[in-house]
Formats: structure tokens, C-alpha cells, sequence
């Protein structure tokens, strides 16, 4: 059976996992990554990348025959960009997906572009996008000086010589995903170079093959296909099996983040939910949230969080515990609602911890909840299969609590990271089936619980607060009443 090889880019670290057509992963192995964070600056060494993904591949590759290894794809993290020189060799430190110095630009970038952007449904772009940071590093570029996506540069490591970008990492550079060409009017305008960005393709599309000497460092062997990849976010996707119009993938960890998939480009008048181009040419919307199990660390400091799971699960089985909280990691909102000024808040009055961390669970529920409402309100369809992925699917509670809300049944799969999703996207490129890589942990229904009265009171404080919109909540109210 073939195996194929999925890298993770990651922020904190290179994940590298060999996987079998039947979803048998053979072997996984990490390398950690430094980081440099200095006010809006947060950049990387991008031979950092280099480095970690050999060690990374040699080590998953151990014991794997070379000659069943049939393919490799690389994501990366969202916006992230640098300069390159004609060789591939990095000419500056890799601006990362959150570095929001380009703040000056991104006023130029939206007023030049905006009627790109709002025809793509995104309506602007934010400073922490490629595009303004491009203008940012092509200030002092020396000649001859070229762009490079995270994944751009690692792939032109793996096969020796330049490679096309995909649609998914050129997103936030500007690339028209309908059409599925840079915009050469708007780059023109905005002063960047013809001819120095890469040709563009879709996820999936073959890139090149795995040259000598890459096939030294990694111990991928030479000649084996590399398949341009896609977003860290994407990967997850993929890895995770939402492939089909109408499902969604909802990725609970730290901060929330929703991805799913329709056959129509959704155009949302906030900017909170763009579209990424899937692999078959089918549309991938989502939206990130700053709530999440953040805040759980923050608000509940030292404590054993599976001991407070079970304790809630007892104390409150399928009842509400009364109060809510909204938890924001931090100040301000991206999804299902733009709200710079939002803030954590808490409906009730916890009687200790139990109910604090019940609280808290509740609140990104009801975010969550809110968002599939949303996504309803824009035309998206939501009426398929609902897959949980992330560290709050740790938790029985949680999970249970989260179909409660969604009034669904909600997947669990066995593995949904985003280096499986890289080793999916590798093995479909090739013709693989898919449905064969992935693979169901558990299938949790809703108990009956009715949690509407909680969850409008909720929606009504956010609305009240003007930080969630009268048509969103009505929505929302509509949808809970049906």
C-alpha cells in the first residue's frame, strides 16, 4: 500500500506524519520552530523551516520502504511571507501570519483593490495579510528580489527549482480566486513588480518531484511527486473529512474557528467569513473567533481542568449551570461578529469554580452556535455533517454540552490535524480514495436538553452591548424558534 507524507508549517513547530491509503499513519515526528515577537513584529527564519522539516521527515520515515512512498504536500500558516532571491534563498525574515507592521499599507491596499476584494466576498483586508506586508518588504527590496510564501519556500527546497503558489496560501496576497489569476491592474497600481509572484494553482496540483539533494536532507526519496498544498487551516480540514457541501468543520482550541464548504462563493457584507478555493474548485468558508478554551488557562489558573469536566458533567448532567460567560482570549471580536471593543463578560454569578469553568464552556458554545446562524443567514448551507476537532473535544462534557446546543449530532474523528490533511491532500492528488484515510472515533448526540432560553438571553446581552447586529440576532431568534 502507498504511503504519503504530510508537513505541517506550524507556529511553534514542523509536524511530519507518514500515512498509509488506508489511514494507517506509520510514522509522525516534530521539530520545534523560535519565533521573534517584538510589539506587531513576530517574525521567523525561514531555514529554520528547512531544517525542522528534514529532521521531522527523516524521523517519520523510519522503517517506511522508500519505494512505497508515493507523494508529499506541505501546509502552512496563513500570510506568512518573504523575500527570496532568484535561487530560492532567503532575503529577509518571514513576516508570520499575525505580523501586523504593514498597518500604513493596508489603507493603499484596500482603497486600490477593494472592488477585487468585495467581489471575492471578503470586502478588505487586514494589516496582518500578505498583500500590505508584501508592500511593507518590497520597500527596501534589493533587485531582483522575490516573493515567497511559507510553503512557497520549502517546496522550491524540495524539488530544486521555482514552484507555482496555491490558490489557499495566495488568498491573502491578493490572488483573484475566481478567476484564479493575480489581479495585475491592482498590483500595478499598488507598485508591485510584473512578473515577481508566482504562478498560481489549486491545491492538489502537481509541483515537481523531490530533487537529490532534498532526498539527502529529508530522507523523502528522490523522484517522489510534491503536490502544492494549502493553509494550515485548510489542511485541518482535510484531514478531518469536511469535503462535502453543507459540512463543517469546527476546530475548538484555543481561540474558535469554523471552516466548511459550498458549491457558491458566500459574499458577507461584515468581511468576518472569507472563502478559501478547494482542491475540486468547490468553495471552503470560514471564520476565526478570538473565543475559546483561552481563556480557561487565564480565568481558571492551576487548576486540573479534566478533574472540573468531570465534576461539571456531574454537578450539571444536561442542565444549564446558570450563568454564561463570553470568553474572549482577548479584547475584541473577528467572528460571527466584527467588534473591536468586545470584552469578556459573565451572565449570573458562578458559585465557585465548577460553575465558573461550566460558564465558560456554555459561552463558546453559544459562539459556536451563533456562528452556524450566521453562516445560515449569509446562504451558506449547514445542514450537514458537523465534525469537532481541537483539544475541547478532550471533554466528554464539552462535546455532549456542544451537541446540546447545535441540537445535533455532532462527528468526532480519529485524527484531524493538519499534517493528515496534508497526507489526504497528497493521496487524492494521485487519485487515492479518500474515504478509506478517514476515519470516525465517535458520533455524539444531542441529550434533548433545551438550552434556548439561555442561549437568546445570551444573543440579547451581545446585541444590547451593540456589538452584534439586529439582523443577526433576529436570525438567530428565528432559527432557535423553528
Amino acid at each position: 500500500m502507498s504511503v504519503w507524507i504530510g508537513v505541517d508549517l506550524g507556529t511553534q513547530s514542523v509536524r511530519a506524519m507518514a500515512v498509509t491509503g488506508g489511514g494507517d499513519v506509520l510514522g509522525v515526528a516534530a521539530r520545534p520552530l523560535d519565533s521573534h515577537r517584538d510589539g506587531p513584529r513576530h517574525e521567523q527564519d525561514p531555514e529554520q523551516w528547512w531544517q525542522a522539516l528534514a529532521g521531522a521527515t527523516r524521523e517519520a520515515l523510519r522503517g517506511v520502504p522508500p519505494e512505497r512512498v508515493a507523494g508529499v504536500a506541505v501546509d502552512a500558516t496563513s500570510g506568512t511571507i518573504l523575500l527570496t532571491d532568484a535561487r530560492g534563498g532567503a532575503l529577509t525574515p518571514a513576516l508570520m501570519y499575525d505580523d501586523r507592521r504593514a498597518a500604513d499599507e493596508v489603507g493603499r491596499v484596500n482603497e486600490v483593490g477593494g472592488h477585487v476584494w468585495e467581489r471575492l466576498g471578503y470586502r478588505r483586508m487586514q494589516p496582518n495579510w500578505a498583500l500590505p506586508k508584501l508592500l511593507w518588504l518590497l520597500r527596501d527590496a534589493p533587485p531582483g528580489a522575490r516573493p515567497a510564501h511559507q510553503s512557497d519556500f520549502v517546496n522550491r527546497r524540495l524539488t530544486g527549482h521555482d514552484v507555482a503558489t496555491d490558490l489557499s496560501n495566495a488568498l491573502k496576497t491578493g490572488v483573484d480566486l475566481i478567476e484564479e489569476r493575480w489581479p495585475a491592474e491592482v498590483l500595478d497600481a499598488l507598485g508591485v513588480p510584473a512578473g515577481i509572484l508566482p504562478e498560481v494553482v489549486r491545491p492538489g496540483a502537481w509541483l515537481g518531484v523531490v530533487c537529490p539533494q532534498a532526498a539527502e536532507q529529508t530522507g523523502i526519496p528522490a523522484g517522489t511527486p510534491v503536490v502544492a498544498g494549502t493553509t494550515d487551516g485548510c489542511a485541518a480540514q482535510l484531514g478531518a473529512g469536511a469535503q462535502r457541501a453543507g459540512s463543517w468543520n469546527s476546530v475548538l482550541g484555543t481561540t474558535l474557528v469554523l471552516k466548511g464548504v459550498t458549491r457558491e462563493l458566500i459574499h458577507d457584507p461584515l468581511g468576518v467569513v472569507y472563502s478559501h478555493r478547494a482542491p475540486d474548485g468547490s468553495w471552503l468558508p470560514g471564520g476565526a473567533s478570538s473565543t475559546g478554551a483561552g481563556v480557561l488557562t487565564r480565568d481558571l489558573p492551576g487548576r486540573d481542568l479534566d478533574a472540573l469536566s468531570a465534576q461539571a458533567a456531574a454537578g450539571f448532567g444536561t442542565r444549564s449551570p446558570g450563568a454564561v460567560t463570553y470568553p474572549l482570549v482577548s479584547r475584541g471580536e473577528r467572528f460571527p461578529f466584527a467588534a473591536p471593543d468586545a470584552e469578556s463578560f459573565t451572565l449570573g454569578d458562578p458559585a465557585d469554580d465548577v460553575e465558573r469553568y461550566a460558564a465558560i464552556l456554555l459561552g463558546a458554545a453559544f459562539v459556536e452556535r451563533l456562528s452556524f446562524d450566521y453562516l445560515d443567514l449569509l446562504g451558506a448551507p449547514v445542514d450537514g455533517e458537523i465534525i469537532l476537532t481541537g483539544g475541547a473535544t478532550r471533554s466528554a462534557y464539552w462535546t455532549r454540552l456542544r451537541a446540546d446546543v447545535l441540537g445535533r449530532p455532532v462527528t468526532l474523528r480519529e485524527n484531524a490535524e493538519p499534517a493528515f490533511g496534508m497526507a489526504v491532500l497528497a493521496a487524492g492528488s494521485a487519485g487515492g480514495e479518500l474515504a478509506g484515510m478517514i476515519s470516525t472515533r465517535a458520533v455524539v448526540e444531542p441529550s434533548g436538553a433545551d438550552l434556548r432560553e439561555p442561549y437568546l438571553r445570551f444573543v440579547g446581552e451581545l446585541e444590547r452591548r451593540g456589538w452584534l447586529g439586529a439582523a443577526a440576532a433576529r436570525h438567530a431568534r428565528e432559527r432557535s424558534a423553528r
